[in-house]
């Protein structure tokens, strides 16, 4: 789905999965910095919006999200996420009850398997689960930001700032009343300074949420059965996920960022060495340079220095070995 807000001065549009919305609007890194100050938006309506509404809803999700949410208060946002029965991460909700209906965005292009699984699950529960990306769309507000969310708004609230449900018939007034707009690449950034994983970029077929740091935040370990809860009490209770997530610090002398999927090594063991994770996403940052998220092996030493290809790398943690 394209957004209108393509049409903004500026505009380029973003590739791949993120297709359909502004990689940025000419200048990278004003926009970077003008999220971290607070000010202007991101367009994110290219993600998927699903409602579920009903009484039931509340409790019927609970059973089947791997976040407690059956006393959720209205207003308060969460995030949880939907294992297969191997405990694999499967997709990745982030979530707010407005006091009827669950509001939840998810990764582009997932709503539909998301939905057809939910409702494969309804049986007799007082639910109705809607896929309403069609009709409303997602804009993010960074922390700090003094814009007004428009009356009737679905709004989760985040250390990172708000994302607004908004009807998407409003987005072109809604950009012209509180920009600048920042794009796609500026959200990206601040998304690898803060380590927070995205479903499909520091994610593969084979996952767990403890890799990723997501205990706690996205996995509520003292509640009800759900899909997957075996493998994650397990890893919590006798062992340690085979990978974990590392913040990277890159050579700023190279022109071009490693892509996703890059192969790292150990820097003492040169180009022949064997391979001890890959790049899940890289990113050039206002202030720290180019920077990246990265899945390693548990057991590689934390202050090892790598080679992301023939890119030199220095760890910071994410997720403890």
């Amino acid at each position: 789905m394209k957004s209108p807000l393509l049409s903004l001065p500026g505009a380029v549009p973003a590739e791949g999965v993120d297709e359909g919305v502004a990689a940025h609007y000419g200048d990278l890194f004003r926009e970077q910095r003008a999220l971290a100050d607070g000010a202007g938006f991101v367009d994110l309506s290219h993600r998927g919006i699903v409602a579920v509404s009903g009484a039931d809803r509340l409790s019927w999700l609970h059973l089947l999200l791997t976040q407690h949410v059956a006393d959720l208060p209205a207003g308060e946002a969460t995030e949880a996420l939907v294992l297969s029965a191997n405990g694999h991460i499967e997709h990745a909700l982030y979530l707010v009850d407005d006091g009827t209906t669950v509001w939840a965005h998810v990764e582009p292009g997932t709503e539909g398997a998301l939905i057809a699984y939910l409702e494969s699950m309804r049986f007799f529960y007082r639910v109705e689960v809607e896929d309403r990306t069609d009709d409303f769309a997602v804009i993010h507000l960074p922390a700090g930001s003094i814009a007004e969310a428009p009356e009737g708004v679905a709004v989760r609230e985040t250390p990172y700032g708000r994302d607004l449900f908004l009807p998407r018939a409003e987005l072109e007034a809604y950009a012209e009343r509180y920009g600048p707009a920042a794009g796609l690449l500026a959200y990206e950034a601040l998304r690898v300074e803060q380590h927070r994983p995205r479903l499909g970029f520091e994610t593969d077929h084979r996952t767990i949420p403890h890799e990723l740091g997501l205990i706690g935040s996205a996995v509520h370990l003292q509640k009800g059965c759900y899909r997957g809860q075996e493998t994650v009490a397990r890893v919590q209770n006798l062992g340690k996920p085979p990978r974990r997530l590392v913040f990277l610090h890159l050579d700023g002398s190279e022109v071009h960022l490693p892509a996703a999927g890059t192969e790292l090594r150990l820097a003492a063991d040169g180009d022949d060495g064997r391979k001890i994770g890959f790049i899940t996403t890289a990113v050039r940052h206002h202030e720290l340079g180019p920077v990246a998220l990265a899945l390693v092996k548990r057991n590689v030493p934390v202050d090892a220095p790598l080679l992301a290809g023939d890119t030199a790398a220095a760890q910071e943690i994410v997720v403890e070995p």
